[in-house]
């Protein structure tokens, strides 16, 4: 008998939401640090030393962000099963009721619902309150350190492709060579995403590259508007 197999990407979740937002903030922050330094008159060193720190920076920001951030979610994760456990233990009849018109709710006739309801608490009741009450699914936990590594990892090796593109780069033509090359690797990275997470490429890549120019341009237009030359 043939099984038949199936292929979901919600197990990325997880990571490839902070993979993206780190890769893509490294990007996008350091061009535009870069560019509106430049713009402002700065030395190629000055400029390459702005973006060295602004790597620096952002890494650890974004990691110390999403640390608190996620660990917020798995606190709060924490406290409803910790409430749940509490109520199987205390009420456990009205539990049942409970994840009975669950079912019910979402298709079963009484009897059924009642069944099944009866069964999953007998196998695993917690489980089937978190999944099915609380909304809690394993794929889906708050991984605090797991998304703190990715994020801040995924921001250096986004915000060193600006700098690597800097540190070649004459500096008459800083500006456009990394306003051009982080385009690019913005708009790469949009069709990585959209890829893994099984979505339309072109649309990951052009609202990943718009709001990517959009940055840029402001900051070129600050850079521009308040620069003043570096001896």
């Amino acid at each position: 008998m043939l099984r038949h197999s199936e292929f979901h990407r919600s197990h990325r979740i997880g990571w490839l939401r902070a993979a993206v937002l780190g890769a893509n903030d490294g990007i996008v922050s350091t061009a535009s640090l870069v560019i509106g330094v430049a713009v402002a008159g700065a030395s190629h060193d000055t400029i390459l030393i702005t973006g060295v720190a602004g790597l620096v920076s952002g890494a650890m920001s974004m990691a110390a962000g999403e640390y608190v951030s996620v660990s917020s979610q798995a606190d709060t994760e924490a406290a409803d099963l910790a409430r749940e456990r509490l109520e199987l233990a205390t009420d456990h009849d009205s539990e049942l009721k409970e994840l009975t018109g669950i079912y019910v709710g979402r298709g079963l006739t009484p009897p059924l619902a009642y069944q099944v309801a009866v069964q999953l608490t007998e196998y695993d009741a917690l489980g089937a309150h978190a999944r099915d009450e609380l909304g809690i699914i394993e794929t889906m936990n708050a991984r605090p350190v797991q998304a703190a590594l990715a994020s801040a990892a995924t921001f250096a090796v986004g915000a060193a492709l600006p700098l690597f593109v800097t540190l070649f780069a004459s500096e008459t033509n800083t500006v456009t060579y990394v306003a051009g090359m982080s385009l690019a690797f913005l708009a790469s990275l949009g069709a990585l995403a959209a890829k893994a997470g099984g979505a339309n490429v072109w649309i990951g890549t052009a609202r990943v590259a718009f709001w990517g120019a959009l940055a840029m341009l402001a900051t070129a237009g600050v850079g521009s508007l308040f620069g003043v030359t570096v001896a």
